[in-house]
């Protein structure tokens, strides 16, 4: 069987490529690098076998790294306690255990581990072990785990141990993952949109909430109660006047002291889309408006489709025509 590091042509894909951080066989290189990116920690492994690659890139919300020794490995990691760290086997295994007691085990891609914070964490690595790995900010993750209930979180996510990563939310946490390396990789992806990447790694931990189990999954996974359509009120004048301004479900949940839950549920009863489905049209009405106005020879159509937040030009394309029957070069023509 081909490991994760071997396509169907028998080509090593890139993993995180464009963000390299060490190859090494030295030991004591690997140690630090790690200790760099993720956290200080005790590593172990036969030095005549070492081969460590590590490609590892930082955003607002979280750090996202590809990590193998190419060799057996023990790490053991003392209590963090600012960031999580997230664990996704894609290649050989792992065995672990943590200071309170508890042990787990993970498996190409079937789980993962969850490294709490406020425990010492100990890993043994299988030699063909491969991993994405994801160090969040406990800043990050309890505000958008607050933002998701609509209360404050201020203690650590009592995580279990192992995530599975074969359910339906195991299965899309994992593919949200290689989705967001795979355009990390790629000139022109969501590196280069800081608001799409922002989105995307919002989504990742959206997805980390619901696959492993907490003292919150209850609340979480509950149905969201809507509430009355006036409610909307400030979030609908918000979106009006912010339109060409980078939005997120977590700001307009603020804006109308709501649940980001809630906030979905009630615009789906009450409008019948989503929130952002909702500011997708009514950035395209600007956009058709401001067409509508300009002369073509004062204005491109790409200048304006950005300014309003539509940064993939074929797709606003369909969406224009899908909204108004025309495309919108064809708007600016007709007002020549």
């Amino acid at each position: 069987m081909p490991s994760a590091r071997d396509d169907e042509s028998g080509v090593t894909p890139a993993r995180l490529g464009r963000h390299a951080v060490l190859d090494t066989r030295r030991l004591e290189e690997a140690r630090e690098a790690v200790a760099r990116v993720y956290l200080d920690h005790d590593l172990s492994a036969p030095a005549e076998d070492v081969a460590m690659t590590l490609n590892a890139t930082t955003d607002r919300l979280f750090t996202f790294g590809y990590l193998t020794y190419q060799s057996p490995a023990k790490l053991v990691m003392p209590p963090t306690e600012d960031n999580y760290h997230v664990n996704l086997t894609i290649a050989g295994a792992t065995r672990a255990e943590r200071s309170d007691g508890t042990r787990g085990s993970t498996a190409a891609g079937r789980s993962g581990l969850v490294l709490l914070p406020h425990h010492t964490n100990t890993v043994r690595w299988s030699a063909d072990a491969e991993q994405w790995i994801l160090k969040i900010p406990r800043s990050s993750l309890e505000t958008h785990l607050g933002d998701q209930l609509g209360r404050p979180v201020h203690d650590v996510v009592d995580f279990e141990f192992g995530i599975d990563l074969t359910s339906p939310a195991g299965r899309t946490l994992l593919s949200s993952v290689e989705f967001l390396a795979r355009e990390l990789d790629r000139p022109g992806g969501l590196g280069d949109m800081p608001l799409a990447r922002e989105q995307l790694e919002a989504f990742v931990m959206t997805q980390l909430l619901h696959v492993g189990r907490h003292r919150y999954t209850d609340a979480l996974t509950a149905p969201a109660d809507p509430v009355r359509r006036g409610r909307l009120g400030p979030v609908l004048d918000y979106m009006e006047q912010h339109a060409d301004e980078p939005l997120t479900p977590q700001e307009l949940a603020r804006v109308g002291c709501l649940s980001v839950r809630t906030l979905h549920a009630t615009f789906q009863q009450e409008l019948g889309e989503s929130p952002m489905s909702y500011l997708r049209r009514l950035r395209l009405d600007h956009v058709r408006a401001e067409l509508m106005r300009a002369h073509p020879a004062d204005v491109q159509v790409t200048e304006v489709a950005l300014r309003w937040g539509f940064l993939h030009q074929s797709r606003f394309a369909q969406q224009y025509r899908e909204r108004f029957g025309e495309l919108p070069r064809d708007t600016l023509r007709e007002r020549r």
